[in-house]
């Protein structure tokens, strides 16, 4: 019985020893005191033999078992300094967790903000969208109209030139023969040419003479109009306009070969060519605006003289290049 109290004893020694050693450590003595309170408390006085024998055995046990529970308090002690130090790294752990915690919180945060500013453009966007589509249907609508006001206009415009053209059409075709045998003869009276050779056949010397003589190129390879005389070597204009007139001359040295275009009496160009010996040639040319009845002809100078055969050395030729009006005359 003593036994069992002492064992009980020790285990709540044990056990206050062990929460002190938590909460910081016992030293020896404070181990030495809460074993005798320990025992006051549990064996209330008695007898003095009692106590004798009590504080005997409770002394024996004491030494007996004090190595071994100081030994197991160290390994106890060391355990929750160990079991602190864990702790106060899982609290810092849990603190940097709080502190990732929050950041993840002020992201998701700051990331519903994001998404609250992305909805509302895109809301904008959209309804800008839509306001386009709406633009562009009405522009198409426009577009429309304008090409079937466009389409109409020309119609009408072509109506209007067909129309004209219809007319005119029918005004051609309303032409009398009259008319156009009248257009026929214009034109006819407009086909004026002439070119003459010097000599009809062989071959021979014209001049030199002591004064001007008015040649008569015989030999004629066109005349149309029939407005030259071969005859007097004249050519007289049926038509006023623009005409043109050339003369070639031909001889042999020491006599010169010289040649003058006139109108009308007036001497206007000069065909010349002058050496000791040896053949002489020469040629010129004139545009003269002639009235109906002008006349032109070919003279020969003083003491020159002119050859021609049939190689047609020597020639007069004239065309109309063009009929002129009244206004036309004016303005030139």
């Amino acid at each position: 019985m003593k036994g069992l109290v002492c064992l009980l004893l020790l285990l709540e020694t044990f056990v206050f020893v062990v929460q002190h050693q938590v909460d910081g450590g016992l030293n020896e003595n404070e181990i030495s005191q809460q074993l005798r309170s320990e025992d006051g408390r549990q064996n209330p006085p008695q007898t003095d033999t009692l106590r004798d024998e009590a504080s005997t055995d409770s002394q024996q046990n004491y030494h007996l078992f004090f190595t071994d529970i100081h030994a197991a308090l160290r390994e106890l002690t060391a355990t929750v300094t160990e079991q602190k130090v864990n702790i106060r790294e899982l609290t810092a752990t849990v603190t940097e967790q709080k502190v990732n915690i929050r950041e993840l919180t002020a992201t998701v945060t700051e990331q519903k903000t994001i998404n609250r500013e992305l909805t509302g453009n895109i809301r904008e966007l959209t309804a800008t969208v839509t306001e386009q589509k709406t633009n562009i249907r009405d522009l198409k609508t426009q577009l429309r109209e304008q090409q079937t006001f466009i389409l109409e206009e020309m119609n009408k415009k072509n109506d209007v030139i067909l129309d004209e053209m219809n007319k005119k059409n029918d005004e051609i075709s309303n032409l009398t023969l009259g008319q156009v045998e009248e257009l026929r003869k214009e034109n006819r009276d407009r086909e004026i040419a002439f070119s003459a050779g010097l000599i009809q056949s062989g071959d021979g010397y014209i001049g030199p003479f002591t004064s001007e003589i008015t040649l008569t190129y015989r030999k004629v390879f066109t005349n149309i109009g029939n407005a030259y005389n071969p005859i007097t070597g004249v050519f007289t204009a049926p038509l006023k306009g623009a005409y043109m007139f050339r003369i070639s001359v031909f001889s042999h040295g020491p006599t010169h070969a010289a040649a003058s275009i006139f109108k009308n009496g007036e001497r206007l160009v000069l065909a010349y060519a002058g050496q000791p010996q040896n053949e002489l040639n020469s040629s010129n040319g004139v545009v003269l605006i002639l009235e109906v009845g002008d006349v032109v002809y070919v003279k020969l100078w003083p003491h020159t003289s002119i050859y021609d055969n049939d190689n047609n050395h020597s020639t007069f030729s004239g065309f109309l290049l063009f009929p002129l009006r009244e206004q036309e005359l004016c303005r030139m």
